[in-house]
């Protein structure tokens, strides 16, 4: 499987709460906390808008948050005491940051595993 080019156009800024990243074929709106380095952002909620009509959320997480998370829960008994990690709409990635995360969501777009990957908001389309 090939990887998509590590470039990819798009413009994005400040939406409100929201960090909105348009690109070719999407448009995707973060909710990372406002004080959070983009570049280095491991979590969090995520809605993409296709050209459809559509929309799709998922929580975004880097496999390193979800281990930093699972051992925390360790000690707090959560989630059988850190030995499993759920989440109804969760994505893992492997890299922090939201242009990672924007070429993730135009790589499971490409591929046709978007849909497995996020869940639908609605069902108007």
């Amino acid at each position: 499987m090939t990887s998509m080019s590590t470039e990819l156009r798009s413009e994005a800024g400040w939406d409100g709460p929201y960090y909105r990243v348009r690109a070719d074929g999407f448009e995707a709106f973060f909710l990372p906390n406002p004080d959070e380095v983009l570049d280095e952002v491991c979590n969090v909620d995520a809605e993409v808008r296709l050209p459809d009509g559509s929309r799709w959320s998922a929580t975004i997480f880097t496999v390193a948050e979800v281990s930093r998370l699972m051992k925390s829960w360790e000690e707090t008994g959560e989630a059988a005491g850190g030995r499993c990690f759920w989440c109804s709409d969760g994505l893992i990635v492997r890299d922090p940051g939201i242009r990672k995360m924007v070429m993730v969501i135009a790589e499971l777009l490409a591929s046709g595993e978007f849909e497995g990957a996020y869940h639908r908001l609605d069902d108007s389309v």
